[in-house]
Order: structure tokens, then sequence, then C-alpha cells
């Protein structure tokens, strides 16, 4: 990484031609709610049994919080950086280098996760197909990855509006069809295994105060990289009010659609012991339960819905993880090929091609050795579940950054709505506690918040370590933010501050 001068790299700014429904789009294909409803519910309920909603309502709030401040701060601040210039235009170069690098290691992180996924899904859609088969054919995971990686690949470099559009259209389908699950599950009274329709699910009564907090991580999963968006905030017509309206609908839609679709797992698997033990053990939930109360033919449906989901996350976050390396290396912290666009495509084409290929490494890695290993029992999913955990908590650092930036913002430009520093305080202090108890009696030293810790102590020695880095970012972002293209953002409060910090050197 060059740190040496003050120059920073020329570059072509991205067209606006994404509208507030592509932004959402892109937030919906990387949260990915089929694949998230599928798969993140199990450990939660092998951890705390029949309070699985509860946990999700907890994960619901928190996330709340934290959307806050990518609320506000959007409404002032969007270019291709993410939380890079969210944090970056508020705390200072340092802090926002420092917030976007954790940022885009988490994208590239869910990236290399979602191939597993893709991996483990094809294959449970197969074993559906032949469900009547004591052993279905299988395929090795790493060639539906690499299917999934070839097509993404090539999407991913076309004009990116397309991209969103085919994000939009599979998330909905899924949102849909996990909708008509609900209703069946409801209107049948649920309790497969026995419990009824059971409201005592959102009762902590028998859970520890230390077991919910370290099962909101995995909540906090299934809402992880709602941001996504923040990233598009050069390429969306309008992003001062388009970028922020794009957050608020993602984060409210999969909020109510998430706990319902707990509750209605959680009760359409009973809340006996046996109920507990067959959702906990579900290769697939949302179509174990769709084969269940509807056929084998809507259990195919979704299985299929939950295999395009992770391969629409892997195509968001792979998508996101190029533009945020192509924003650090216009800003001269990276090769300057990095930071150019196709002129035929209006992509960071040799940015995507980076990202791919460190994708493409560490999956086939992870495919030979069979590492990391979470005990599933399946390759595929112990891919999935340890990248996508390490990515979570990589994330989580950046949004207590995201919160602190918030905090500072508030103070510094919004002072008329001073009184709504309680959200980011209260948001800091719930990651801060999920934090110390996902930590808390851990004795692997490659468990996956001590990787994330590591992950993120290369990045602050990184931001501490060289000298013209906070230069180089101030540089980078005071020309972002203010070219006559961002001028359409609400003015400053009129406290006589500039929202752009003096570059410190």
């Amino acid at each position: 990484m060059s740190t040496q001068t003050n120059e920073v790299a020329p570059y072509a700014r991205p067209r606006r031609n994404l509208k507030m429904w592509g932004a959402i789009g892109l937030s919906l294909g990387i949260v990915g709610p089929s694949l998230a409803m599928s798969g993140n519910g199990q450990g939660t309920a092998a951890a705390v049994g029949k309070a699985v909603p509860l946990i999700f309502l907890l994960g619901a709030i928190g996330i709340a919080l934290i959307a806050h401040g990518f609320f506000r701060l959007t409404q002032r601040f969007n270019q291709a950086g993410s939380a890079y210039a969210l944090v970056g235009s508020t705390v200072g170069p340092r802090a926002g280098f420092f917030s976007g690098y954790g940022i885009m290691v988490t994208y590239v992180l869910f990236a290399i996760a979602c191939l597993g996924a893709v991996g483990s899904f094809v294959n449970a859609f197969l074993a559906n197909v032949q469900s009547s088969s004591l052993h279905p054919f299988q395929i090795p995971w790493v060639y539906s990855g690499a299917g999934a990686f070839l097509i993404a690949g090539y999407l991913v470099t076309r004009e990116f509006k397309n991209v969103v559009r085919i994000l939009l259209v599979i998330e909905t389908i899924g949102v849909i069809s996990m909708t008509i699950l609900i209703i069946v599950i409801f209107a049948k009274g649920g309790a497969a295994h026995g419990g009824g329709f059971n409201f005592s699910t959102f009762n902590p009564k028998g859970t520890s105060f230390t077991t919910i907090m370290g099962a909101v991580v995995a909540a906090f999963l299934s809402w992880a990289g709602f941001e996504a968006c923040a990233s598009l905030g050069e390429e969306t017509d309008n992003p001062a009010k388009n970028i922020p309206k794009a957050l608020l609908g993602c984060v409210l839609g999969t909020s109510v659609l998430f706990i319902l679709v707990m509750f209605a797992q959680t009760i359409g698997f009973g809340t006996t012991a046996a109920g507990i033990k067959a959702f906990s053990t579900s290769g697939n939930s949302i179509a174990t339960l769709g084969h269940t109360y509807v056929g084998l033919w809507f259990s195919l449906v979704l299985s299929f819905t939950a295999v395009m989901s992770a391969f629409a996350c892997f195509l968001g976050s792979a998508g996101t993880s190029g533009r945020l390396l192509y924003a650090f290396s216009r800003d001269g912290l990276g090769p300057r090929q990095w930071a150019e666009l196709d002129e035929k495509r209006n992509q960071p084409v040799k940015a995507l091609v980076a990202v791919f290929g460190l994708i493409a490494v560490v999956d086939y890695i992870s495919f030979v050795t069979g590492h990391p290993n979470v005990g599933t029992g399946n390759d595929a999913l112990n891919s999935y579940f340890y990248f996508a955990t390490v990515g979570a908590m990589t994330l989580m650092v950046s949004y207590l950054m995201v919160e602190v930036g918030t905090m500072v913002h508030l103070v510094r430009d919004r002072r008329e709505i001073i009184y709504e520093i309680i959200f980011p305080v209260l948001g800091a202090a719930m990651i801060i506690a999920v934090f110390y108890f996902n930590v808390k009696g851990q004795t692997n030293w490659i468990a996956e918040p001590f990787l994330a810790g590591a992950i993120m102590l290369v990045g602050l020695i990184i931001t501490l370590g060289f000298p013209g880095l906070a230069s180089k970012v101030g540089i980078g972002l005071s020309r972002n933010l203010r070219e006559p293209e961002s001028r359409e953002f609400p003015a400053s409060s009129g406290h006589g501050q500039s929202p752009f910090p003096t570059p410190e050197v």
C-alpha cells in the first residue's frame, strides 16, 4: 500500500443510473432473506431452545439502532466507500479508513462464505428431488460454487443496474414464498412435534442472559449487509434522499419478515424438545417445513429460492467489496489500476478481478483441506458458518465506528435533533455487549471472534503505521464529497463547522 505522497489517482465518476429500488436490491441481495431464514435459525435453536423469535426481536432492535446512524449520515454524505466516507467525514480520515477496511473485509468474507452456502443448498435441493432415495446423488460443493462464481463474475462486470434488478427479483420471489409458508403454518396452528401456537417463544425464562447475548450474533448475521446500498452513493439518483429511504425500507421490511418467519418456524417444528431438535438439525429449515405443511413441490420451490438467495448474496457481496476496493484505490490507497473504471461497462473491473481472485483462492483451499470445521458434519456449511460469522464480527467493528461518527455528527452539525444521540449510544452499547459475550469463555485461538479481532488488528496497524494515509484519505474524501454532483445533499445546520475535517498529517 503506497502512502508516500499526497497524490490521489484520477478517476472517472460513475454514472447515476440507479433509482431507490436498485439500492434496495443490493442491500436485499447481500442480506439474502431466503438464505438467512433457511440457515441461521438452527444454531440459535440449539443455543436458546424455543426462544428463537426473542433473539431475532432483540436483533431487530439492535439493527434498528445501528441503521439510525447510517440513515442520518447518508442524508449528508454519499460516496462509493460506504462507512469509509461516513466515518471519515465525521470522526476523521484515519477512522474512516479503519471503518472502510472493516466493511470491505466483511464483504469479502461474506462472498467466500456464500459459495459454501451455494454448494450446500444445491445438494439439499438435489436430495429433495431424490427424496425417495437412501443415497441421493450429490455434487462436491466446490463445483457448484465454481458455477456460481463464473456466472457472478460475468454479471458483476456488466451494467450494475441490471445486477441489482436480478438481486431484487430473486429476493422478491423468496420473500413471497416464505410469506405463503407463514400463512399456511399459522392457519394450521403449527406444532408438527407438539406445542401449538405458543407465544412463550418470546419469553427468556430458562435461558441465561449470557446465552441470549451470545446468540444475538446469529441474528445480527441475518441482517448483515443492510447498509450495502450506501456503497451506491455515487450511482444512485438523488442519493441524499434515496439511499436513506433504501436503508429504512430494507431494515423495516426484513425486521418484520424475520421475526414472523422465526416465530412460524419455531411453532412449525414445535416448541417441545423433539420440535427444537428437529429445527436445530434441519439442513434447510424453510424447505423442511414447506414439505411438512404444503408438500414436496413447495419444498422444492423453497430449496431453489435458498440456492438463488445464496447466489444473490455472493453476487452482491463480491460486487460491493470490489467497489470499496475501487474507492480506496482512487484515493491512492491501492494500485492505480484498481481505481480505473472500464469505459464500456462503467464498472471497476480490475478491482473486481482482484477481489474475485482472492475469493477463489480461499474457497479452493477450504475445499481441499476440509477446513474450517465448526462441527456441522457438512464441509460446505462449515465454510459458510465460519467465514460468515467472522465477517459479521468484523462488520460490527465498522458498525461501532459508524455509531461514533453519528454521535459526532449530531453534536457538531445536527444540534436541533441532538436528543437522537441516545440511539447511537444504545447501539454502541449493544455491539460491545455482543462482542463481550461472544469472546467470553472462548478457548480456541482460531475461533471466529479471535480471527475477526486479528483481521481488524491488521487494519489498525495499517491505520496507525502509515503517516501519509490520513492526508490521502482526507484529500480524497474532500474531493469526492465536494464535487458539484454532491451539492444536492442537505446543508449544514449552520453552526459554522464544515462537515469535512481538515486532513490529519
